[in-house]
């Protein structure tokens, strides 16, 4: 069974930023031994993955008191010198919360594999399902608000939570029950832990280093929860001194450098607009091969002229005659951004057609009768000069 600590529903939704939940649950965890939590900043920065500054920032909202209800949720005992700053690091511990108090139960091994805002969306959804409560997206994006800048106390937009709740998925931490719950909302179940596996490294000595070569800053107590014991926090502020050729660099002769490694593409699904679907879909099958980047490329061109006020089926069908007239397509990411959807010449139509495109008809590709013969009107043939008559 894994630990795990119960944290207070006010933490969940109250004022406090998205780090201080994970600081929370990392201090409730290493105070439950007689000693209390003994973890310094650094410490708890390796632990979580944050800097020290978020630590830092996050310790002080729980231990001041909370604006709206005055209550501290962290207490902090300080054992260094006040002149020298020698010594111990502090003991803290959190407060005794009533039993009648609301809270969820949070496993500790998810503050360190979660990010601070995916393990808030974790904890409300552990607190609505032991309560029995079916909670839509808009009710998560009043409890995952914007915590700071100029959208400080909005809530989060409904996009932002799907992706928080897909990420939790794919993690292993929850399972969706889609349109299974009251009127047709999602059942989720909280897992207490990652149905998936870790991934592990492939190497017998570990992936990272020993840190046996170096010493903390302070005295601490490594005998925590975690069976692995984690790095310090990084924390660079000196600039890393530049090595650099002085001599001249001969290469040796040899087969050539390989090329350098290119990393996959690791951001967001692509989705595409109806809208932009039904323009795209007569070239659907150059669409499969090519990166996401050249997609959106051809996606933002769809959109703008579609806002630009060019008809939807018009485009389609420029679209599905250029490429049904190019015989060959060596490079399907090029033709379909400089040709196929190339926009036409912006010149005035001389016949007024709706099919007629700068003296070009759309599904057949031949020039236009009507437009040829206004620039180009017969000429009438010459009168003769007639006698004069008496």
């Amino acid at each position: 069974m894994p630990q795990r600590v119960r944290v207070p529903l006010r933490v969940i939704v109250g004022y406090y930023a998205d780090a201080t939940l994970p600081v929370y649950v990392k201090i409730a965890a290493l105070s439950r031994r007689e000693s209390g939590c003994e973890a310094g900043v650094a410490y708890l920065g390796g632990l979580l993955g944050l800097s020290r500054s978020t630590i830092e920032r996050a310790l002080t909202q729980l231990m001041r008191p909370a604006p709206d209800d005055d209550i501290a949720e962290v207490t902090s005992y300080r054992r260094t010198h006040k002149v020298s700053g020698t010594g111990l690091t502090a003991v803290r511990r959190v407060r005794v919360a009533a039993k009648a108090e609301h809270g969820a139960w949070v496993p500790t091994r998810a503050a360190e594999a979660l990010s601070p805002r995916e393990l808030r969306a974790y904890a409300a959804l552990s607190y609505a399902t032991a309560t029995g409560h079916h909670l839509t997206v808009a009710d998560l994006g009043e409890v995952l608000r914007h915590r700071s800048g100029k959208k400080a106390g909005q809530a989060l937009a409904p996009g932002s939570v799907r992706r928080i709740l897909n990420r939790l998925e794919s993690l292993g931490w929850i399972s969706v029950d889609r349109r299974a719950g009251y009127r047709g909302r999602h059942l989720y179940t909280v897992h207490d832990e990652a149905t998936h596996p870790a991934l592990t490294a492939d190497s017998d000595e570990g992936s990272g280093g020993d840190l046996g070569e170096g010493s903390l800053a302070s005295k601490e107590d490594h005998s925590i929860d975690s069976p692995i014991p984690p790095p310090a926090a990084v924390d660079i502020r000196r600039r890393r001194e530049q090595v650099v050729a002085r001599e001249p660099v001969e290469n040796p002769d040899g087969p050539p450098l390989p090329a350098a490694h290119r990393r996959p593409y690791a951001g967001p699904d692509l989705s595409l607009a109806p809208r932009i679907w039904a323009v795209l879909e007569p070239v659907k099958v150059l669409l499969a091969g090519l990166k996401p980047y050249v997609v959106r490329e051809a996606a933002r061109e769809v959109g703008r002229q579609l806002d630009g006020g060019e008809d939807g089926e018009r485009l389609r069908a420029r679209l599905e005659f250029r490429f049904a007239s190019t015989e060959v397509i060596r490079d399907p990411g090029g033709w379909l951004l400089k040709a196929g959807l190339k926009p036409p010449a912006r010149r005035p139509s001389r016949c007024g057609l709706a099919d007629c495109e700068a003296g070009v008809m759309r599904y057949t590709g031949a020039p236009c009768k009507v437009c040829d013969e206004v620039a180009h009107p017969p000429h009438p043939e010459p009168v003769g000069r007639q006698p004069w008559t008496t």
